[in-house]
């Protein structure tokens, strides 16, 4: 699968916008990916918060947007909005971080294709063995925490809404300045 999602992405290098590659239970995705100011604006507020809270609870971890993650006995890869791990994973050979090595995953819904979040994700992290899952949907100001993977699916859930200050494993994520799409100005707020 790894050989068939490196062919995609070098043909990707050839097509007009940013796309991105993974690898899902039923193989090799190649999506485009065009983030709005929103989606980046919560990447940004979730890391500096956890960050923050990194430097008591995981000294040397970070909240890092965008590094692939893979499972290789598995056959997946991801490209998570933002990922908690070592800092040194970022100075390893080779192109994604090791699945063990992370703590917590993050995902901003896409008003484009919410499924890839809240369907194919939410079964290859659990199988992947990442312990926390947080999804932020800006489409109606929910938050899930998903946490206990076993298998390819998590046993634990809790919901919350913009405003909440929201547990994650040892942190906690305050979400009052988050903001939704198609909120406060500035066009359809994408």
């Amino acid at each position: 699968m790894r050989a068939i999602a490196e062919e995609l992405a070098e043909y990707a290098e050839g097509l007009e916008g940013s796309w991105s590659v993974e690898i899902g239970s039923a193989g090799p995705i190649l999506a485009m990916m065009s983030p709005s100011k929103r989606h980046e604006g919560t990447v940004r507020r979730i890391c500096k918060q956890l960050d923050a809270q990194l430097l008591t609870t995981h000294p040397g971890y970070g909240c890092i947007p965008g590094p692939e993650i893979e499972h290789a006995a598995i056959g997946r890869m991801r490209r998570p909005d933002a990922v908690v791990v070592p800092e040194e994973a970022l100075d390893e050979e080779g192109l994604a971080v090791d699945a063990s090595q992370v703590l917590a995953v993050v995902e901003i819904v896409s008003p484009s294709n919410p499924d890839n979040d809240y369907r194919d994700k939410l079964a290859d992290y659990p199988a992947m063995g990442i312990e926390l899952y947080l999804i932020v949907d800006p489409r109606m100001g929910m938050i899930e925490v998903h946490s206990d993977p076993a298998g390819d699916r998590y046993r634990s859930k809790e919901s919350y809404i913009y405003g909440d200050v929201v547990p994650l494993g040892p942190w906690t994520v305050e979400t009052a300045d988050f903001r939704r799409y198609g909120k406060l100005g500035d066009g359809d707020g994408r």
